[in-house]
């Protein structure tokens, strides 16, 4: 039986996930799935949450689909909560793959020169957008880490 491997690229806007996700993929051959990347490639507003949840269902269903077939697979969602995260580690596992987490800690001032230096979002992503977000998201802890199979 194959097993794949899916890898869950987590952080705040600015952090990294697509730098990061694009060099995994390179490494180890895997598909990586952005819903940024696929919203813009289909004209859609970033901000758009409704479609970002379509996006994102569609991703993953086509990531199962991979991982069935023995492919790695990186989703750059942000997965702001262990919640999310925990989900997509269950489902994967049960399809008998391992499942891989990669945090990108980044400070809060690195990832505004980041975003500002991309100019990237229509409307941009604020400081005060970045301090509201960086309240809600979940940050992984240790034990959290340990669910996890190491690269």
């Amino acid at each position: 039986m194959l097993t794949g491997c899916l890898i869950i690229v987590c952080g705040l806007p600015g952090s990294g996930k697509t730098t990061h996700a694009r060099r995994l993929a390179e490494q180890r051959g895997g598909a990586r799935l952005s819903p940024d990347e696929w919203m813009d490639a289909l004209g859609v507003n970033l901000w758009d949450s409704a479609m970002r949840d379509r996006v994102e269902k569609l991703q993953w269903s086509l990531a199962k689909d991979l991982l069935r077939a023995g492919v790695t697979v990186i989703v750059e969602w942000g997965t702001w909560s262990r919640a999310e995260r925990d989900a997509l580690r269950v489902e994967a596992r049960e399809l008998g793959a391992s499942v891989e987490l990669v945090y990108l800690n980044v400070p809060l001032d690195e990832l505004c020169r980041r975003i500002h230096g991309r100019n990237h979002e229509d409307p941009p992503i604020t400081r005060a957008d970045l301090e509201a977000w960086s309240l809600v998201f979940e940050p992984p802890d240790q034990t959290e880490m340990r669910l996890y199979d190491s690269a």
